[in-house]
């Protein structure tokens, strides 16, 4: 046998190793054999580059990274599912349904919380895997796709077809990334779909094959003929692709609500996050007979899980000092599983809050994910109080400096106002370096809390004269030289970022990133602020009083103006590059953002929405023009839909985007 022979053979036997353990989960080889084998082959395309077959089983480790993402248009539409919230509009859809097909039976699926993928194949072999994008338009994520075992990259048939699934993130990968991350002071994903999101649309595949990602495949729009959904599944699942086995037959929608009670029951056992069930018409000569939207088929409908609740003790009410001096209390209970993560706390805001809902300590409350993603307390059960449960007291003083806490008329919140307090200095230059503020690379909170302890760093200019600390800087904990050059070229690149962010990084009350955005792109410069004062402030659109008199107040204050002076001294940009808005569907319309978007972050979606001419909001109201809807929206969604305000989802959102660039 030749060296090119032994490299097919060395493919054909990788390969099928693969599908049985990632596809079948049935391993037929030993993890050693394997890794020998691999190191052979590995070895044998370097010597014949030549003969490498593309979709080598080595492809897997990723390849060379990309600059950006190329554009495909897919053959036949990634068309979105309608929602249903209610097993009363599940009978809706049912009645719809039964109007044109009498004798519909249903394919129901798990509602697998991930990412879309097509993937392509041409004579048996994965020639390109794209993202839904906007349904029409996706990106071509073929290199970091071969990354993820489970999706074969050449099938034991030469079929030419292209099947539809959901990649994924497992719950214990999520865990394990989460730790890496929190380890390297990285922001942590929220759920396991943001990861699968996150690290699918990497432009290093390296990157992408490190973190286990999987597949569940459901749908095939040419190649595979068969007569029905489920047969397709089945015979999706004999060509090699991997299927959630957890697909039913249902004859009719009582046995379809079954099969949704079922597996509510057994969804927080599974392996990896569903938020829903998808019921598909079986027979595909029913499929034409009953059509589709312009953004969704007829003869398919999601149901959403409402958000799972759970009950637990209040073990105690603790708090915290944020940035600006409030004081949050923090409800610390015993530790439940809430969809996939263990949570032992929980924000209850402030007094008001607590006791509006009349929360004693040692109460059993009632705990659930709002939006799927944070922990919130929804309220005490009073009918199951012990003798034991005691009222909540607010503190009269600070926790960290025992200074006396102000409450101003009209707030819900309480202050500390000691300008010294160390906890609050602490959060004030956490705050500064976050992501959404100065965005400082590597300056998480707790090398913040370290630098602050060992006196490094006391205020904002400090950060900038770190350069200046080096010995210092080696004498801390798990600070080599690596680590403390990729920390100052982090904060000196840091330095051109726009007054926008530097205005909201300064953690002036009231003064969030959408109005340091408003300021900043009305006024263009730190000076003119400086200058604007009140009445001039006041004048403009979403700035109002309390707003104004924050900003004019912290601009009249001298240790503030000597700090925005030496800010100056140290090279920081003090303007705004405006860029104008464009014309397009947004022009002129108030936005509401809700649930969780898979390609952007939320103040990334904000800052598009205004750049196109929108406006964006936090609340739903009669004046909402438009709310664009992402993954486990809540209550702004319900809404919405009683006002009969316009819903978009994120596919038309991304049309939109695509639309303007034009």
């Amino acid at each position: 046998m030749n060296d090119k022979e032994r490299m097919e053979e060395l493919v054909r036997i990788l390969d099928k190793a693969n599908n049985d353990y990632y596809v079948l989960d049935n391993p037929t080889m030993e993890d050693y054999e394997y890794d020998k084998l691999m190191v052979e082959l590995t070895r044998l395309e370097e010597l014949h580059p030549e003969y490498k077959n593309p979709n080598s089983p080595t492809s897997r480790v990723g390849g060379e990274a990309l600059k950006k993402f190329e554009s495909v248009i897919h053959d036949a539409p990634m068309m979105s599912l309608a929602d249903a919230f209610s097993y009363d509009e599940l009978r809706e859809f049912d009645e719809r349904v039964r109007k044109i097909s009498p004798n519909a039976q249903y394919v129901c699926e798990l509602k697998i919380d991930g990412l879309s993928v097509s993937l392509k194949y041409e004579n048996g072999r994965l020639v390109r895997a794209a993202t839904r994008g906007n349904g029409v338009k996706g990106e071509n994520i073929t290199s970091n796709a071969k990354t993820i075992k489970s999706i074969p990259l050449t099938l034991n048939t030469s079929l030419t077809a292209e099947v539809r699934g959901e990649i994924f993130m497992p719950k214990k990968s999520l865990i394990k990334l989460n730790l890496e991350r929190e380890e390297n002071e990285e922001e942590l994903f929220a759920n396991c779909r943001n990861a699968a999101a996150g690290s699918i649309r990497q432009l290093d595949p390296k990157v992408t094959a490190k973190r286990n990602l999987d597949v569940f495949l459901y749908y095939a729009t040419s190649g595979i003929d068969v007569n029905n959904q489920y047969d397709a599944l089945c015979k999706m699942k004999e060509l090699g692709f991997k299927v959630n086995p957890n697909f039913r037959l249902c004859k009719n929608i009582d046995e379809v609500i079954s099969y949704i009670e079922e597996m509510g029951q057994i969804r927080d056992e599974l392996p990896y996050d569903i938020d829903g069930i998808v019921l598909k018409v079986n027979d595909f000569t029913s499929h034409d007979e009953i059509g589709v939207t312009a953004k969704y088929p007829k003869w398919a409908i999601a149901y959403k899980f409402p958000p799972v609740e759970v009950h637990t003790k209040l073990n105690d009410i603790v708090f915290q000092v944020g940035r600006t001096g409030n004081i949050t209390p923090v409800a610390c209970f015993k530790p439940v599983l809430v969809q996939g993560s263990v949570i032992s706390r929980a924000t209850l805001h402030n007094e008001d809050f607590i006791k509006e809902r009349d929360i004693h300590i040692n109460d059993t409350i009632v705990i659930r994910k709002a939006g799927d993603v944070i922990p919130e307390v929804v309220k005490a059960i009073s009918e199951e109080r012990g003798t034991d449960a005691k009222p909540f007291v607010m503190i009269k003083e600070c926790p960290c400096c025992h200074m006396p806490l102000e409450r101003k008329p009209g707030e819900a919140d309480y202050y500390c106002v000691n300008p010294l307090c160390d906890e609050k200095r602490i959060n004030s230059l956490i705050h500064f370096a976050s992501k959404p503020a100065y965005d400082i690379d590597t300056l998480g909170e707790k090398l913040v809390r370290s630098l602050y302890e060992n006196k490094l760093i006391q205020n904002i200019p400090d950060i900038f004269m770190l350069k200046n600390h080096r010995l210092e800087l080696e004498a801390l904990e798990r600070m080599g030289q690596k680590s403390i050059d990729k920390l100052l070229n982090a904060i000196e690149e840091s330095k051109t970022q726009d007054l926008s962010r530097l205005l909201f990084g300064l953690g002036i009350r009231h003064c969030g990133a959408k109005v340091s955005r408003i300021l900043a792109n009305h006024y263009k410069s730190m000076d003119a602020i400086i200058a604007a004062g009140y009445e001039q402030m006041r004048q403009i659109d979403d700035i109002g009083e309390v707003i104004a008199s924050e900003v004019d107040s912290y601009f009249r204050n001298d240790d503030n103006l000597a700090l925005i002076s030496r800010l100056k001294e140290l090279g920081l940009k003090m303007t705004e590059n405006v860029v104008e808005a464009k014309e397009s569907y947004f022009t002129g319309k108030k936005v509401v953002l809700t649930g969780s978007l898979a390609h952007f972050e939320r103040s990334e979606a904000k800052k598009i929405i205004e750049s196109l001419g929108g406006k964006t909001v936090d609340s739903v109201s009669k004046n909402t023009n438009i709310v664009i809807a992402g993954e486990a929206a809540g209550s702004k969604l319900t809404k919405a839909r009683e006002l009969g305000i316009e819903i978009m989802h994120e596919d038309a959102f991304m049309q939109i985007i695509e639309d303007s660039k034009e």
